[in-house]
């Protein structure tokens, strides 16, 4: 089980969004807003070239190379755009993309306080938890009690910030390089990112 089941919902609820969106997907079929295979496309599109897989990358590219880093938190687009992705990395709910790292000092957390806003490009699809009012208002009230619940203890001396994705900016976390992975390569060290790493509710670890 992981430490983020706490947040987690029952299956009666994925059959229930299941089915209102296929209901949904048969009514714009029938209007002609849409054929038959475009939701499979849009959904194969998400799952083999944008999601998760590419903020690991970016992560991974940040922990190796100091300079590809000091633009990450720069200019995070910019320094996207030189690695070998995709055409859209920077559309598509990743137009605006910031970058917030955590250090020894310093804890990141990520939220959408409004609705849902999130950078697909690099993170994947939104988990519910992350849509859910009760988290969004909690993460903001009383981030390190959330933090805990998701397995995160912080020593008192860490200071927990809290970032507000929005329409304008799509934030994600750098998070910090675990200890002895000093002999990984970058393609090895993208294995142990997770979304929730790179969302601040979780820490990467070596397997």
């Amino acid at each position: 089980m992981s430490s983020y089941d706490h947040f987690s919902y029952d299956t009666d609820r994925e059959v229930y969004s299941a089915a209102r969106a296929r209901a949904l997907e048969a009514l714009l079929i029938k209007k002609g807003v849409i054929t038959g295979s475009t939701v499979d496309k849009v959904l194969e599109y998400f799952k083999t070239e944008m999601g998760p897989f590419n903020g690991a990358k970016i992560v991974a590219r940040a922990w190796v190379d100091p300079a590809f880093k000091a633009k990450l938190l720069d200019d995070a687009n910019a320094a996207i755009a030189e690695m070998d992705f995709p055409a859209g990395m920077s559309g598509a709910e990743g137009e605006h993309m910031k970058v917030a790292e955590n250090t020894a000092a310093v804890h990141n957390v990520i939220v959408c306080t409004l609705c849902s806003c999130y950078p697909w490009t690099t993170l994947g699809l939104p988990p519910y938890w992350f849509k859910d009012p009760t988290f969004r208002a909690r993460v903001v009230r009383e981030p390190r009690a959330v933090l805990q619940e998701f397995g995160v203890t912080l020593d008192p001396a860490v200071q927990v910030k809290v970032w507000d994705s929005s329409a304008q900016i799509r934030w994600f976390v750098l998070p910090e390089r675990p200890a002895g992975t000093e002999g990984m390569t970058e393609a090895k060290l993208s294995t142990l990112v997770t979304p929730e790493a790179m969302m601040g509710v979780a820490k990467v670890k070596v397997a």
